[in-house]
């Protein structure tokens, strides 16, 4: 068993509501990333519901002639339902406590499992080489998952675009962030 589960955070957007668009550029680098899977095999495209999650992975989608297949356990975390002037802080302090849960929102815990339920489910499957597109705070709980040193400092220097690989053989797991080295 080998498995390729590449990791996808959406390109440059007008904003965060689920219906944000991505800008100019951002349709620009949804281009550049296709060409990122241009000798790939890609066998299936999951994708958060958010339009610029969409999108991102549409160029890709049309063509490798996929179906992009929606999921929101891939939809963003929601931190709080009240807004914080000093988010950043409240992000921080949850990436040190993953049970902290403020009004409205769901725990760094809560959220790593919906998206590590998602990827567990692509390592059961019969599918070998899948797309997974979300978001910067999502994503960085599901590396987490893998990495305990990923935080919130390793998120602040997530990209728009980003892209991760993450390898599961048999008894090992791995990952590594090829955007920056395709891109160079």
């Amino acid at each position: 068993m080998n498995k390729n589960i590449y990791i996808v955070r959406h390109a440059e957007a007008t904003g965060q509501e689920p219906d944000a668009s991505l800008t100019e550029k951002g349709f620009g680098q949804a281009e550049e990333l296709c060409d990122l899977f241009t000798d790939m095999k890609v066998d299936k495209i999951i994708s958060s519901p958010y339009l610029r999650a969409v999108q991102t992975i549409e160029p890709l989608a049309e063509k490798h002639q996929l179906k992009i297949e929606t999921d929101p356990r891939l939809k963003e975390r929601i931190l709080s339902s009240q807004f914080f002037p000093d988010w950043q802080v409240k992000l921080e302090a949850s990436y040190e406590d993953m049970n902290l849960k403020y009004e409205g929102g769901e725990s760094g815990i809560e959220a790593m499992n919906r998206i590590v339920e998602i990827v567990e489910e692509m390592i059961s499957s019969d599918l070998e080489n899948i797309v997974l597109v979300a978001h910067g705070g999502i994503i960085s709980l599901l590396l987490r998952h893998y990495d305990k040193t990923f935080g919130f400092e390793q998120w602040r220097k997530l990209t728009n675009p980003d892209v991760f690989l993450l390898n599961v053989m048999k008894d090992n797991s791995q990952y590594k962030r090829i955007w920056d080295d395709w891109r160079s």
